[in-house]
């Protein structure tokens, strides 16, 4: 629905650790007024979680299989996800003007210009009988970006009123580092943030992660390993830089020979140092830092973040916005710069030779 200039918008994406599908709603005329709504994490059936799992575990298929099964499965579950969404909230069609579906990153390798998200625009247009967009990162892939990070002018949008320059930290699979000082926005991954710790646990405890950051708390980090990991050309490239998930899957494999303790405590420093190594790519130290993203719950890494970059460190709620929801939030708002016309790309976030447009519009009808 549109009001006025604002378009009500639901955002649907699911991230690189694959536990499910956040839904969250917004209205935004796609530029500097925001209005975020609520939102509803849904999980993956156990099945459908396995099956991606072991797609990223075999990254060839997911570049070279067509993959359509799964990704039908995965574009009913976003539908349905959405459908239920609106259903709980009380909400028509009528009164939703767009879907951005952002869907699931199975592979991303930029330097071949390859992206890779499933969900399917136009059966979930159909299903739900709202426009959707998709396809948010290939026109940017395409000309040459890194296509990720991608919510960084959805970040600038909300810390218009905050002390800059800040830095919001999204402590997802991957992490990724918006930099912000009035106008202007920086914005890359640094590294691993959860999607290794979680991996580690998963094969150690057959838990999904290490609530609360205790296992981590309980080892010792494994020095001369992490000197080791650090010494990626990854972190000293300048950015912007995007990193797939399994970037460092086999290298941190190597912890398996360490107790399950000191394994995650060395897998948690190589989380924060890696963080701590894009202040070499920003030209200001941030006066703070907001972490959103599963990992601003795990207390280590926030202890260890706040004593490392020698600033306050916070969870974004500590400025009124959803941690849980942001991401949604974005491709609900990136959504309608898409239809409007809009950039979602910069050269200072992705990479990309000029302000990139992108997405792509399915229409219910």
């Amino acid at each position: 629905m549109v009001q006025g200039s604002l378009t009500t918008a639901i955002g649907s994406i699911s991230g690189t650790s694959m536990d499910g599908i956040d839904v969250s709603l917004v209205s935004t005329d796609g530029e500097a007024v925001v209005r975020p709504g609520p939102g509803r994490t849904y999980r993956y059936d156990a099945g459908l979680r396995r099956r991606l799992l072991d797609l990223l575990a075999d990254p060839s298929r997911a570049q070279t299989e067509p993959l359509d099964e799964l990704e039908l499965a995965v574009t009913d579950a976003h539908a349905g996800a959405i459908a239920d969404f609106m259903r709980t909230q009380g909400l028509s069609r009528d009164q939703v003007g767009l879907v951005g579906l952002h869907g699931q990153t199975v592979f991303h390798k930029p330097e071949t210009r390859f992206t890779r998200q499933l969900g399917l625009g136009p059966r979930v247009a159909k299903a739900l009988g709202i426009d959707t967009v998709n396809r948010f990162r290939h026109a940017d892939v395409a000309a040459g970006g890194e296509g990720a990070p991608f919510a960084p002018l959805y970040h600038r949008a909300l810390a218009a009123g905050l002390e800059q320059p800040v830095m919001v930290l999204n402590l997802g699979g991957v992490a990724n580092v918006t930099y912000i000082d009035g106008p202007d926005v920086i914005a890359f991954d640094t590294g691993p943030a959860s999607a290794l710790l979680d991996d580690f646990v998963l094969r150690r405890t057959g838990k999904a992660y290490d609530e609360d950051g205790r296992l981590a708390a309980s080892g010792t980090a494994d020095a001369a390993m992490l000197a080791s990991w650090m010494a990626d050309p990854f972190f000293a490239r300048r950015p912007p830089k995007s990193l797939d998930r399994n970037h460092f899957h086999a290298l941190a494999r190597t912890v398996d020979r360490l107790s399950d303790a000191d394994g995650a405590a060395t897998l948690a420093a190589f989380t924060v140092a890696s963080i701590a190594a894009s202040l070499d790519h920003v030209p200001l130290k941030p006066r703070r830092w907001l972490a959103t993203g599963g990992g601003r719950f795990n207390k280590t890494f926030m202890r260890l973040l706040a004593a490392r970059l020698d600033v306050p460190v916070d969870p974004v709620e500590a400025v009124g916005w959803n941690g849980d929801f942001l991401e949604a939030q974005c491709f609900g708002y990136l959504a309608v710069r898409s239809v409007r016309g809009l950039p979602l790309s910069l050269p200072t976030t992705t990479g990309v030779p000029r302000p990139m447009t992108g997405g792509e519009l399915w229409r219910a009808a």
